[in-house]
């Protein structure tokens, strides 16, 4: 019997690869994913604290609405604290809805990266002439914003169509975040060249995490102290790449928030051993060392 493939990359065991390092001679990178989404009010898709109600569904709306309104802005101040770089993974719709957040992700130099239109819709479930229009309404509403396209690319939602890859490539992205299958960079097939899969956590990720499971804020951030610890002793062997994904109405709640600061201190007290970083540099370091 042969199982259905999607023919995007191989089979490779991690430890049999050949090795490289990340800048400085560093093993381990660690960058951090701030998720800044919007979403319809009455309707579409959307994270929910509580089972939502008929729509307008005002509880669930308002909550995720206090992650820009108040959240976001919290994590900013600790980011700023720690000294620590983000990459942004911005809805387009946010430059309409609150543009003096996206405004200070660029005045601190953080990556921007696509993130769809809106947190309120699936790409996947478009056929391939929207899906492609998507993508290029929300790269083009970031590159006028910043000046300049972005590099990397998550699905709201991580919903892909069979032709997603492609089209990323296509539209000139270097990589995707959607595929969360490796601890290192892995490249991928497309019609239109190489791809780039930068690691992106699924496990250490706060909608999974405490959406999902219900985790505890402590929970959470002894997660990512356990993971960090972890990989650094892996990363003597061999370069990671280690993510945290992170909502601003989630961890932006202040008791979620101060048990983060405690684990991104511990992780911010080791940036002598690791690379702190953004998932674009990740991509051009490997691709420099690695290319396709």
């Amino acid at each position: 019997m042969s199982l259905k493939t999607h023919g995007r990359y191989d089979y490779s065991p991690i430890t049999d690869r050949p090795d490289f390092t990340w800048p400085g001679g560093k093993r381990l990178a660690v960058y951090l994913g701030v998720n800044l989404e919007h979403f319809a009010f009455g309707e579409g898709l959307g994270a929910e604290l509580a089972p939502g109600g008929p729509q307008p569904d005002i509880l669930n709306h308002a909550w995720r609405d206090y992650g820009n309104r108040v959240g976001a802005w919290r994590l900013i101040e600790m980011l700023d604290a720690l000294g620590l770089p983000a990459t942004v993974l911005a809805n387009s719709e946010m430059y309409d809805h609150a543009p003096e957040l996206m405004a200070a992700h660029r005045t601190r130099g953080d990556e921007i990266a696509g993130h769809g239109r809106s947190n309120s819709e699936r790409q996947g479930t478009l056929d391939a002439a929207a899906e492609r229009a998507l993508i290029r309404e929300a790269t083009e509403t970031l590159a006028r914003a910043e000046g300049k396209a972005p590099q990397g690319w998550l699905s709201p939602w991580i919903s892909e169509s069979p032709a997603t890859p492609d089209l990323l490539a296509e539209a000139g992205y270097g990589y995707t975040l959607n595929w969360c299958m490796d601890d290192q960079p892995v490249w991928m097939r497309t019609a239109h060249g190489p791809l780039l899969a930068v690691p992106y956590p699924q496990e250490l990720n706060d909608i999974p995490a405490i959406v999902g499971r219900k985790d505890s804020a402590e929970t959470f951030a002894r997660m990512i102290v356990g993971n960090f610890d972890e990989m650094l002793e892996q990363s003597a062997h061999q370069s990671l790449v280690m993510g945290i994904a992170l909502h601003p109405y989630i961890v932006g709640q202040p008791y979620r928030l101060r048990a983060l600061r405690r684990a991104l201190a511990h992780i911010a007290g080791h940036r002598d051993r690791i690379w702190i970083t953004t998932a674009g540099a990740i991509c051009e370091s490997f691709a420099a060392q690695r290319p396709a």
